[in-house]
């Protein structure tokens, strides 16, 4: 017999009581804990990243199927973690945000299956998925199952790396083998005094070494923004990551097939630069902030930098020129005079990799002396470690120009994009200085005998130095062995830039075939 209108009105009664449950999620007291920590709830962060009514939620009347411990009980509507997909700025963004007033927001079967479902549709439909964290790991009433729900996740996280942005924000807590899935992705956004990442927890620590130390001083955002690297950014408050987090999607194609949106800029594309000739001192000696550089060059001033707080001696950030977005690599001599180190060179590696694999051009800011000397360096693999950059270099097809605007010594040069490693264009301002390494250092070493015989070494020493700068670093040299493309006016930089960005829109380059590379680790 079929329904009668009273019997389906009482259907669509019943599912609209459940879809209302569903969306006030376990008790208010839950929610009221939730705020009172300075959280947010998962539906509400949603609604803060998406655009306004965007949100197509995906299985929210899952549950989870376990009838151990007490669970047979108790079974939520959606397990525990939010997942669908809208929009950001009109464009189609995949997320999932872990409901830690429901089981802590732990992981279980059905929860991981959940987020396995959207991970392959992202990476199908070929969009951006953005991973609100807020969870207290495995799920340990499931046991082993719960594990296994992780290795699912890190699985697809690998698999759609370099093929669609993605992007983990920690907004609570993240430990044990949880804290993979964000080191699998692209982007980590933190949120101070509420989110904290770590393997082992505070008391694991003390039980095997002894040490005390708070859940944010082992791995809270300050920590992993400006120590162990593993958070590039980090917030006061929610509001304010979430903000950012659709303005970095903005900057990213949806998909490695894809290019960037572009943007149309008031700001002239011939636009001189003349405030650089004060920006930049020429003397070699003396320090600047090469962000005010970026400043100086990039439309309207603007640019988003990334891992601010960590490695400071090289600057990375997307910008635009010409309403292009690019991803640009500087050294900043404001920090450690702009040498490469470890972690530099490790930060500016992830970075030229990450816009490589999403077909963002490179601009690359050569203001370097070298690597740093000492004995931590060398015990700490600064040879392995500094070839993940120029491997990252080598291996780029993007566009990629790079400008030496001071100093350019040693192995330094080479691994900053130089000509010879496959940059596309290379230019240089008239204060370059592209040597073996710096006048005086070239002068004690060649002229040693010379110098330490002579009646007035300091005198013999001076000659010597100016006598190697007037040889072989005059700013024309490179130039003249085709190893530099042209050197110009530093008023020019802008226009030169997007000019050549122009230039090699449509540049194709294929690499062998292989099945991957096998870069330093």
């Amino acid at each position: 017999m079929p329904a009668t209108g009273n019997a389906i009105q009482e259907r669509l009664d019943e599912l609209e009581a459940v879809k209302e449950s569903v969306l006030a999620g376990p008790d208010p007291a839950a929610t009221e804990r939730q705020h009172a920590k300075g959280k947010l709830t998962a539906r509400e962060r949603v609604e803060l990243l998406l655009d306004k009514g965007s949100f197509n939620e995906v299985e929210p009347l899952r549950r989870h199927r376990a009838t151990s411990f007490g669970l047979e009980a108790r079974k939520p509507y959606t397990d525990g973690v939010v997942t669908g997909w809208g929009t950001v700025d009109g464009r189609t963004v995949f997320v999932y945000a872990h409901d830690f007033r429901i089981f802590g927001g732990a992981l279980g079967e059905a929860h991981a299956q959940k987020i396995h479902k959207i991970l392959d549709m992202a990476e199908a439909a070929g969009a951006p998925v953005v991973s609100l964290n807020d969870g207290a790991g495995a799920r340990i009433q499931e046991g082993v199952t719960a594990l296994a729900g992780y290795g699912g996740i890190f699985q697809r996280n690998t698999r759609a790396s370099g093929v669609i942005p993605q992007i983990s924000v920690m907004l609570g807590p993240c430990a044990g083998g949880a804290a993979y899935s964000p080191a699998l992705t692209d982007f980590v956004f933190m949120v101070r005094e509420t989110s904290q990442m770590f393997i082992t927890g505070p008391d694991v620590v003390k039980a095997v070494t002894g040490e005390e130390i708070t859940q944010n001083g082992l791995g809270g955002a300050d920590v992993h923004a400006g120590t162990s690297g593993v958070a590039h950014f980090a917030y006061d408050d929610e509001e304010g990551c979430l903000e950012d987090v659709r303005f970095l999607l903005g900057l990213l194609p949806s998909n490695n097939r894809e290019t960037s949106p572009v943007v149309a800029t008031d700001d002239p594309a011939d636009r001189t630069t003349d405030a650089l000739l004060d920006l930049v001192p020429a003397d070699a000696s003396r320090s600047y902030d090469v962000r005010a550089v970026i400043e100086e060059i990039v439309d309207d001033g603007e640019s988003f930098e990334v891992h601010a707080g960590w490695a400071p001696n090289i600057v990375v950030a997307f910008a635009r020129l010409d309403g292009h977005v690019v991803g640009i690599v500087a050294n900043q001599p404001a920090a450690m005079a702009g040498v490469l180190d470890i972690e530099s060179s490790e930060k500016a590696a992830r970075f030229v990799q990450l816009c490589d694999a999403f077909n963002i051009p490179l601009v690359t800011l050569v203001d370097v002396p070298g690597f740093l000397p000492g004995v931590d360096q060398e015990h700490n693999g600064i040879i392995r470690r500094g070839a993940k950059l120029l491997y990252a270099y080598c291996n780029a097809t993007v566009p990629r120009i790079s400008l030496i605007m001071r100093k350019a010594y040693g192995g330094a040069y080479i691994v900053m994009d130089s000509r010879s490693i496959g940059a596309d264009l290379a230019f240089a301002w008239p204060t370059n200085e592209i040597a073996v390494m710096g006048a005086e250092g070239a002068a004690n070493v060649i002229f040693r005998r010379e110098i330490n015989a002579s009646d007035d070494p300091d005198l013999v020493r001076r000659q010597k130095i100016d006598e190697y700068q007037s040889e072989l670093m005059h700013p024309y040299y490179a130039a003249e062995r085709g190893l530099v493309d042209d050197v110009i006016d530093p008023r020019q930089t802008r226009a030169v830039l997007i000019s050549s960005l122009a230039m090699l829109r449509a540049k194709h380059a294929e690499l062998p075939s292989r099945k991957h590379g096998n870069p330093p680790q």
